[in-house]
């Protein structure tokens, strides 16, 4: 889950979140999940399965029933938790081959299961296709069930933002895919390193790291002059030697990335993390001092200390040492740093994302070696400031990091408390001296529009809100006749929809109302259909809106014969999806919703169904 660190590193600094939404068209089943089936002899039925990108089958949904049908042996697959089923659940990506064992001589039927989602939110109902078995007649093999859905692509709603249903932030897809986890894990060698050297470079001027400069600088220079190409080279090689164990530890991390990627899933490990982190950021407040045990710390300083000066080789060593010794500021954010390697499962990629961030933290030494001494900065409170706002980014980390597994009135109080802690941390409650400049008001004002959000965020933690980063929407009127009081209860109780079991159904229903129609289509997994309900149904223009309106739903839960039936009349390839009608019961195609949308486009989707009714 530490892909995302960089994107709230960003969001801290611009004490803004900025949602946006995804457009995706999705691809029919038949197309998202192409079967192929052979009956390689008596005893043997072939199946392929190849998915484009994107889209992924469970291994635990696959089921293979008929008489003399034995179970397959089946591959691992890539763990990780899946909101659909609120579990962790193996998957596969790409190509899925598998071998069926049979018995029999007469011909038989052999039913074959499964399931899978596309990554950007939508997920298909279970699919059952039946193969009648002719030991006798090898050869590709026709499904007897087809595939009971619409042959067209999911291009029907060109005015529905889709958002993926994995979360209920419209920006993040697939275990919280941001922005900047798409740059970091784009292939671009050059802006990962450009990243983690600019952390590095951060960390570089930390009060533990900065003030070694000095120390290490006339260890390398030894006793006498140096020349600056001289002591850029032995700065070179001092750096070298820590970057290289900075390397080992993010290809070590980069190894072992696919097994604890799908570890860091689960909610008690997400939760230790983020204690672990808290604890962290607590070492960047002096709450205590993080750092290696003094008997080992002493026996490698000693070490490093019987190098003999102003030899690169020596050099070099000390530098190797110096990466284990450089104290508790490192602490904190290396480990930070070697969970997202480890999430990204690339040896390569984590090992130059930490020699760039090692590289980043010589840039000091670097510019000593070059000037003889002569640019050192010194050490001041300044540095402590410094080391505040790594423990502040690391307590965000820590919150976020829990916020899949706690519930949304908790995450409003964390990121409330948070919001305070900031403003405490620019000083709101002191006086500005005379003669301020602008950076003094500029820090101030922040602090303010942190104090407020924090006192939002923990008003609509207190009043049971809905979203984190509208925290006080579910307390707004309605701008109905009802007012606030109406609209509130509307959220409070949710919207009560009839059920719809077949297309006969839905006919009558239509042919028979006299206001708008909304039909929603629902099933048990679908992570997005429950975020509709918890996030935009509930908020108090949404419920209100609603009101004017018959609401009828459809539970493809089972995904039966009728199930599919209304999915096929509107070209659905599964849930979540709205249909809007007018009051003559024809469809509005522009307001039509697919996947997960926020509460201020569903109005607008909502005052578009009203204007043509």
């Amino acid at each position: 889950m530490m892909k995302s660190i960089f994107k709230w590193l960003c969001a801290l600094v611009m004490a803004a979140w900025l949602p946006s939404a995804l457009a995706d068209d999705f691809l029919p089943p038949e197309q998202a999940f192409v079967l192929k089936a052979e009956l390689r002899d008596a005893q043997t039925v072939a199946l392929r399965w190849s998915m484009p990108p994107g889209y992924h089958l469970y291994r635990e949904r696959l089921s293979f029933t008929g008489p003399g049908v034995a179970q397959p042996q089946l591959p691992d697959g890539k763990r990780k938790f899946d909101e659909n089923f609120g579990k962790e659940m193996e998957t596969y990506y790409g190509t899925l081959e598998l071998q069926v064992p049979v018995s029999g001589k007469a011909p038989f039927d052999l039913t074959v299961g499964y399931q899978g989602c596309a990554d950007a939110g939508l997920c298909y109902p279970p699919v059952a296709l039946t193969y009648t078995i002719n030991p006798t007649v090898p050869g590709v093999l026709a499904a007897k069930t087809a595939l009971d859905a619409p042959a067209t692509t999911a291009t029907a709603a060109p005015a529905a933002s889709v958002a993926p249903a994995a979360s209920p932030t419209p920006a993040a897809a697939e275990d919280d895919t941001s922005l900047a986890q798409r740059t970091l894990q784009s292939g671009s060698a050059w802006r990962i390193g450009g990243a983690f050297l600019v952390f590095g470079l951060l960390l570089s001027f930390t009060p533990c790291v900065l003030p070694m400069v000095p120390i290490l600088s006339s260890i390398i220079v030894g006793e006498g002059s140096v020349t600056r190409k001289r002591g850029l080279l032995l700065a070179g090689a001092y750096s070298i030697g820590m970057a290289l164990v900075y390397t080992a530890l993010g290809v070590a991390a980069g190894l072992a990335g696919e097994g604890l990627a799908g570890a860091l899933q689960k909610p008690w490990v997400l939760l230790t993390f983020g204690a672990l982190l808290f604890a962290l950021a607590l070492s960047m407040f002096d709450v205590y001092q993080l750092q290696l045990p003094s008997a080992l710390q002493s026996r490698l300083t000693e070490s490093s200390g019987r190098q003999s000066g102003g030899k690169m080789i020596g050099v070099f060593v000390m530098g190797a040492l110096s990466a284990l010794i450089v104290g508790p500021c490192v602490a904190g954010p290396l480990a930070g740093a070697l969970l997202y390697i480890s999430q990204t499962g690339n040896a390569v990629t984590g090992g130059w994302a930490l020699f760039s961030m090692a590289t980043g933290m010589s840039v000091p030494l670097l510019l000593t070696g070059l000037s003889a001494g002569s640019l050192l900065p010194r050490a001041g409170a300044w540095m402590n400031n410094v080391k505040k706002v790594f423990g502040l980014l690391l307590i965000a980390v820590a919150i976020w990091m829990i916020s899949p597994v706690l519930p949304v009135t908790a995450n409003m109080a964390l990121w409330g408390a948070f919001a305070i802690l900031c403003a405490v941390f620019l000083r709101i409650g002191d006086s500005l001296p005379q003669g301020a400049g602008i950076g003094a008001y500029a820090g101030k004002a922040l602090g303010v529009v942190m104090l407020l959000g924090g006192l939002f965020e923990l008003v609509g933690a207190a009043s049971s809100g809905t979203d984190v980063l509208q925290p006080l929407a579910h307390l707004r009127a309605g701008g109905t006749a009802g007012g606030a009081a109406s609209a509130q209860a509307a959220a409070h109780e949710g919207p009560r929809f009839t059920r719809i079991r077949t297309v006969e159904e839905l006919d009558k229903m239509l042919a028979s109302t006299t206001k708008p129609v909304m039909l929603d289509f629902y099933a048990d997994w679908c992570v997005a259909c429950k975020e509709m309900e918890r996030m935009t149904f509930s908020e108090g223009r949404v419920a209100a809106a609603m009101q004017d309106m018959q609401l009828l739903q459809v539970d493809v839960t089972a995904n039966n014969a009728d199930d599919r039936a209304l999915m096929k009349r509107f070209q659905l390839f599964g849930p979540p999806g709205i249909i809007m009608f007018d009051a003559r019961g024809k469809e509005v195609p522009q307001a039509r919703v697919i996947g997960f949308m926020p509460p201020e486009s569903f109005v607008r989707q909502l005052q578009r169904t009203s204007e043509q009714s």
